[in-house]
């Protein structure tokens, strides 16, 4: 079932089931309203006729009310309480007969007289309180007041009918308007699917399912960025392995074919040693690229003082310093400790110190202040250009070696929960900042 006929159908059901509610309970307390509404207009009217009575003077005498009751079109009982007998009736006398066997007179607590199948609303006056002991009871047929029920019930079910299909159709409008971005956002879905990216289109929506929109491109964004980076990594990849390959095949064909002499074949089997190990360095990187993106497992993180980790890159970058007769100053302006992958860590921070080293003239500064590492040289930059691919796969600058080293740099950082950004340095080469939030 679709999901517009499912809520259709829920809004139909929850709309049935609360007018019906309604409608049984409505229903029970109206006879209970339409008694109490119909006691006090008897009252009233006793009340009045006691009243009457009285100014006139015909309640002095027996006959006098007699006359006067039987003019009024009301049913009712003049009753003697002191002598439990009925003075008077408007009634005929198998109702005072029947009341009578009832109890119904002498039992003031009974408001509900019943006789056969017939039921009636009371309610008695006192005549003349204090002296004589004589009731005005005045009846209404409950028949009566039922009719007045199912009138007003029928009434209520046709309005109940006539909201019903009204709420049917704003639920069905509703529901419409709902579904249907819905049903756009799963044809741009498709779209993602085969990956036609270009294809997208913008659906009108409101409140969670313009969300849900947004989300949508925005991962199509992503997508699509990933899918070009991952053609960008083959392309580049295939090209950075095929050149030492290309290196090795001839020197190899060379060797065999001996078209070299004694001491080109000496040169030649070094330069295939260089190129295997340029290759085995370039697979190893690609290799822990893979890792960093698809095993979490391969990242324990534990804490560690960054300043230890500092000491370890001057300790291990100090052969490669002395060899390119540079400077590299370490300032810890603040010791923190961090939870990361120490090993891993340290892996990220020499591919940005031996960048730095490689590109730097005669200095390189390593800063530690909190969470913040910074380090900087004072070579010849990074191009404007490059600046924004610098983190990205076998992107390499001018005396870059495999392009690797930053892009894993950058994987490292991001799984330690930081970021790594680059700028322009007031030495005049590159600045790396790498923020840890711990």
């Amino acid at each position: 079932m679709k999901l517009q006929s499912q809520l259709n159908l829920a809004f139909t059901t929850l709309l049935l089931v609360m007018l019906t509610v309604t409608g049984l309970v409505i229903y029970s307390l109206l006879m209970d309203m339409l008694i109490e509404d119909e006691q006090a207009e008897l009252k009233q009217n006793g009340e009045l006729l006691v009243q009457v009575l009285n100014e006139n003077g015909r309640g002095n005498s027996l006959q006098g009310f007699s006359d006067f009751l039987d003019e009024q079109d009301l049913d009712l009982f003049l009753y003697d309480r002191n002598q439990n007998r009925v003075l008077d009736s408007t009634m005929p006398p198998r109702y005072v007969n029947g009341f009578s066997a009832n109890n119904n007179f002498a039992d003031d607590q009974k408001e509900l007289w019943e006789i056969g199948n017939n039921k009636f609303v009371t309610q008695r006056i006192l005549f003349k309180p204090g002296s004589t002991g004589l009731e005005l009871i005045l009846l209404t047929p409950i028949n009566d007041l039922q009719a007045v029920q199912q009138d007003f019930f029928q009434r209520l079910v046709i309005v109940f009918v006539i909201g019903a299909i009204a709420a049917v159709f704003l639920s069905y409008f509703l529901t419409n308007k709902l579904v249907t971005p819905l049903s756009r956002l799963k044809g741009q879905l498709k779209k993602i699917e085969k990956r036609k990216f270009d294809e997208l289109e913008s659906i009108k929506a409101t409140g969670e399912i313009k969300e849900v929109e947004q989300s949508v491109y925005e991962m199509a964004s992503e997508l699509q960025r990933y899918v070009n980076s991952q053609q960008a990594f083959f392309q580049n990849a295939s090209h950075e392995l095929k050149t030492p390959l290309m290196t090795v095949q001839g020197y190899a064909e060379g060797i065999r074919d001996k078209v070299f002499d004694e001491q080109e074949q000496e040169k030649g089997l070094e330069m295939m040693v260089t190129e295997v190990k340029r290759l085995k360095m370039i697979i190893n990187e690609m290799i822990l690229l893979a890792k960093l993106d698809s095993e979490q497992a391969v990242y324990q993180p534990e804490n560690v003082s960054a300043s230890e980790l500092i000491d370890q890159v001057m300790d291990r970058t100090l052969p490669m310093v002395n060899e390119r007769r540079i400077t590299i100053n370490q300032e810890v302006n603040y010791d923190s400790s961090l939870f990361v992958d120490q090993e891993k860590v340290l892996r990220a921070l020499l591919n940005v110190t031996f960048n730095a080293i490689r590109h730097a003239k005669t200095r390189v500064d390593i800063t530690l202040d909190k969470d913040l590492i910074v380090i900087e040289d004072d070579g010849e930059g990074i191009p404007k250009e490059l600046i924004p691919h610098i983190f990205h796969r076998f992107v390499k600058g001018k005396n870059g070696e495999t392009g690797l080293g930053l892009a894993i740099a950058r994987a490292i950082i991001e799984q330690s929960g930081g970021k790594i950004m680059v700028h322009e340095s007031k030495l005049g080469g590159a600045k790396f900042t790498l923020a840890f939030t711990n």
